[in-house]
């Protein structure tokens, strides 16, 4: 009788116990150097910055077709020194410096507050949920699908990875983090990507098999989704051909490109699913060999820069910086800044484990120090996925919407300021308005064969950027207004002239129009106006939303 009170206090014990630390029942702990934690987390993110800039000459350049080996980058040391513009890591960095600001239980609505203030270029699922946010729509609506038709895009796939090297072995924070952070832009498939990604990585730091680490970070997503069926078969063909990459993209290929029911909300070569079918591909059959893991992911095409990035991250933190070869380290600019952070290399590991050390404690681990070594000890817990809701059918909306106060904090600039200041010099007189930041706009030296180039880029697909200015006409004479513009090689827009808010001129201007060879010549008579202040307005219109920035060689007004 006597053990038998006592079997049941100890089950009672372990019950309470279990419930208290959120550990398996059989409170099972693991531990991790810290040293070996900095070690692996730091090689994560240099995998990302190799695997990007290697890919980088090839993205979208090999649609639905293998990259053939011929067209290859070839691999230097100083590449690696091409990742601090790159939106593969600065996105996420995002997140990263709202954790560091307003640590770990910061709100969905602040994270997209934050996200919408960012000033970097996006596109995609990233650009549609940030125009949300800016617009007052609030997380976690910014990515619901009535909101976001780009939903189940790639974008929080090539953002996630943070959410896994500040969580080893804790692949609940990679869910959670997704939660909080992939909401903002993504929903269904595309979040769950980002989950899978983000628990890859926590599995890193206790497995080096790429096949158990992909096993693993299935449980962090709904069983029911494609993704997760994508991630079942990739491993499934890879047993079946482990020799033979080729064939499993083939695989790849003829089920999530041309079977319809795999193409649902799909956007073409930004869909995650195919995009993550490569990640996957290249850590399978890559074979633990970093080389071959990054080319075998960029040579399966799409997105053929952030995939390799997502598996050299994932494969480099199963080795460790210490073990990576020396021609991914010892070219690698310590000082250089993250476009759009606050963040160098080291800043960014040193960010990574502050937070890391925040998110064992709060995870119901601790941080021990046995003979002058600082340990992780981290519960042993299994991960709970959320509710499947795909795209093609979505859970309600919340009717999320951001207060006049939250509002208050969303400073959105129509035009970079010092795009103002290069108007001023280009065409004294001239103001500019909704002027977007993407294809780099203001001054260049020389575009075209003409020096003193202005650039413009439209706010966004549905909002033009204006050239305006009110003119006083002289008396007598001719007065003409002479604009000479030109248009990307690879795109076009529309210009539009209005004089006192009467159109002029409305014409595209692309190849079929600028005959200067990039050069579109348009003058306007003023004589009609003359003795009169006029107010002048050059429209440059969006159309199709690609390449859409214009070169402008002469904005002048001249009298004779």
């Amino acid at each position: 009788m006597r053990n038998s009170r006592l079997s049941l206090i100890l089950a009672l014990m372990t019950v309470l116990l279990t419930r208290a630390t959120g550990a398996e029942a059989d409170g099972a702990f693991r531990r991790l150097a810290l040293k070996d934690y900095r070690d692996k987390m730091k090689a994560g993110w240099l995998g990302q910055m190799a695997g990007v800039t290697w890919g980088a000459p090839t993205e979208f350049k090999f649609q639905d077709r293998i990259i053939p080996a011929e067209k290859v980058p070839e691999w230097k040391p100083a590449t690696i020194n091409d990742c601090f513009q790159q939106d593969d890591l600065y996105v996420e960095m995002t997140f990263l410096r709202t954790l560091e600001q307003y640590g770990l239980d910061v709100s969905i609505r602040q994270a997209g507050i934050d996200f919408a203030n960012s000033r970097y270029p996006l596109w995609c699922a990233n650009r549609a949920g940030r125009s949300n946010l800016r617009a007052g729509i609030a997380p976690p609506d910014s990515s619901h699908p009535k909101f976001n038709p780009r939903a189940n895009d790639i974008d929080y796939q090539i953002e996630a990875d943070y959410s896994g090297l500040i969580a080893p072995g804790l692949p609940q924070v990679a869910i959670e983090m997704g939660e909080k952070f992939g909401r903002l832009m993504n929903y269904g498939d595309g979040l769950y990507a980002g989950q899978f990604i983000g628990a890859m990585y926590a599995a890193a730091f206790f497995e080096s098999d790429p096949v158990k680490i992909a096993e693993t970070a299935l449980a962090a997503i709904p069983a029911g989704c494609q993704y997760a069926e994508m991630v079942r078969d990739l491993i499934a063909w890879y047993r079946t051909e482990p020799d033979d990459w080729e064939k499993t993209w083939h695989r790849c290929q003829q089920k999530y490109r041309e079977n319809p029911e795999y193409q649902k909300d799909s956007n073409g070569d930004i869909d995650c699913k195919i995009n993550g079918a490569y990640v996957l591909m290249g850590l399978l059959h890559g074979r633990r060999d970093p080389d071959r893991t990054v080319v075998i992911a960029m040579r399966g095409g799409m997105d053929s820069d952030c995939n390799p990035s997502s598996a050299a991250g994932v494969l480099f933190a199963t080795m460790g910086f210490s073990k990576v070869p020396e021609r991914f380290t010892k070219a690698l600019d310590q000082q250089a800044k993250f476009s759009h952070t606050a963040y160098s290399f080291p800043q960014l590991i040193e960010v990574s484990e502050k937070l890391a050390r925040k998110v064992v404690v709060k995870s119901g681990g601790r941080i021990e120090t046995q003979n002058g070594e600082e340990y992780f000890v981290l519960p042993v817990r299994a991960p709970r996925p959320r509710k499947l809701e795909p795209t093609w059918s979505p859970g309600p909306v919340a009717n999320s919407r951001f207060t006049p106060q939250e509002m208050a904090q969303i400073r959105v600039f129509d035009v970079p300021p010092s795009v103002s200041a290069d108007v001023e010099k280009f065409a004294p007189g001239w103001k500019i308005a909704d002027c977007g930041d993407e294809m780099n706009p203001g001054l260049r030296a020389e575009w075209g064969g003409r020096k003193n180039v202005l650039v413009t880029h439209p706010l966004d697909p549905e909002t033009a950027c204006k050239l305006t200015r009110a003119f006083d006409v002289p008396s007598g004479g001719k007065t003409t207004l002479r604009v000479v513009v030109g248009h990307d090689p690879q795109g076009d827009f529309e210009l539009i002239i209005r004089v006192n808010g009467k159109g002029v001129v409305q014409k595209p201007v692309s190849q079929a129009t600028a005959t200067g060879d990039p050069w579109l010549t348009e003058e306007v008579d003023l004589s009609s106006f003359a003795g009169k202040t006029v107010k002048l307005e050059l429209i440059h219109q969006p159309t199709g939303w690609s390449y859409e920035a214009a070169y402008w060689a002469e904005i002048a007004l001249a009298s004779r």
